[in-house]
Parts: structure tokens; C-alpha cells; sequence
């Protein structure tokens, strides 16, 4: 949503015309056409990147392979951590060509717009470094739980089947203790005789 605000603000409001004279649009931010142009660009690379990730997050439990989701996270991280630097950058920017730009009447039309983006480049700031936090926080939980590797496996294949524990809802105490056809299959059952051909 940070994002949005960013680039939208500038987009609509902080291209003015500088005077009567002037028909052509000038960038707000010391008529310094790269702040506008870099601000758009962080927020339309953000949002597209919260779009990625959020289609990742939904679809995370679905991917089985330990090290694809070992990358996914690895991916969210340094993204996050990328965005974080960027929205830096944008704001000390954007922040010094505001405070550098001479007011004018063109300038006063888009100064609500321009005070939005840097304000709302600041907070894009304190969101990105949570969520490189929070993905720190996932990759260094890894195995702890079923995050990279699913534990309901047994790790042999020939384990037995550990069965149910007691007092899990199934009323006898005996578990199933012995492997799926490990018994001896009778060659000739009793009653059954093999047809000659």
C-alpha cells in the first residue's frame, strides 16, 4: 500500500507546470526529474514484488522440495533486505531535493503530494526491514519445523509404522506394531488348487 502511495502520488501530483510561460511538466523535487522518476521506480518495483511474494506465501505449503523452499525464503530475504535499502535511498533523496526546491505556485499545487511520498517512503522504510526480519526469522527456524523438511516421515524405509500413541483417541492400547506384508504368503492356500493347463 506504501508503494502505491509513492508512486502514485508523484505520478498524479508532482509533475506541475513551473510557471504561464512554461507549457512543459516539471518534477516537484528541485525540478530534478531523476527523484521523481527513482521514486517511481522503487514503488512500482515493491509492488510488484509484494505481488510475487504474496502468490509465493500462498503457495508455499504446496512446494515439496526442501531446497526450493530453502530459495524462496532465502529470495524473500534478500529481497526484502534490497527493498529496504532502496525505500533508504529514496527517502534521504526525495527529502533532499524537497528541501532544496524553491516554493512557487506550481510547486505549492503538488507540496501536499511531495510531503506524501517522502513520508510514505520513510514508513515503506520500517515495513521492508520488518519483513526482512520476519524472513530472517523463517530461514533460521529451517528444520526446527516442518518449514524445509516434513518429520512425519520415517527417515529408513523398512522402519515399522510407529502406530498410534496411547490416549490419542483410538479405544485399544495395542498399536500396530509390524510392517505391511512381511507375512509369508501361503503358496498353496487351504481349499484352492492350481488349475494344469
Amino acid at each position: 500500500i506504501f508503494s502505491i502511495v509513492v508512486f502514485g502520488s508523484i505520478v498524479n501530483e508532482c509533475y506541475v507546470n513551473r510557471d504561464n510561460q512554461d507549457p512543459g511538466l516539471r518534477c516537484v523535487f528541485n525540478e530534478n526529474e531523476s527523484a521523481c522518476s527513482y521514486g517511481i521506480a522503487v514503488g512500482i518495483i515493491a509492488f510488484f514484488g509484494c505481488i510475487f511474494f504474496l502468490v509465493v506465501d500462498l503457495h508455499f505449503q504446496q512446494i515439496s522440495s526442501v531446497k526450493d523452499r530453502k530459495r524462496a525464503v532465502l529470495l524473500d530475504l534478500g529481497f526484502s533486505g534490497f527493498l529496504s535499502f532502496l525505500w533508504f535511498v529514496a527517502f534521504c533523496f526525495l527529502a533532499n531535493q524537497w528541501q532544496r526546491t524553491t516554493m512557487s505556485t506550481g510547486v505549492s499545487q503538488g507540496a501536499d503530494a511531495a510531503r506524501a511520498a517522502i513520508a510514505f517512503s520513510f514508513f515503506s522504510i520500517a515495513a521492508w526491514v520488518a519483513l526482512a526480519v520476519k524472513a530472517l526469522q523463517r530461514y533460521r527456524l529451517g528444520t526446527d519445523m516442518s518449514l524445509f523438511a516434513t518429520e512425519q516421515f520415517a527417515a529408513d524405509g523398512g522402519a515399522a509404522y510407529p502406530g498410534y500413541a496411547a490416549g490419542s483417541g483410538v479405544e485399544s492400547t495395542d498399536t500396530y506394531q509390524s510392517p505391511p506384508f512381511s507375512e509369508a504368503a501361503d503358496a498353496n492356500p487351504k481349499g484352492y488348487q492350481v488349475p494344469a493347463y
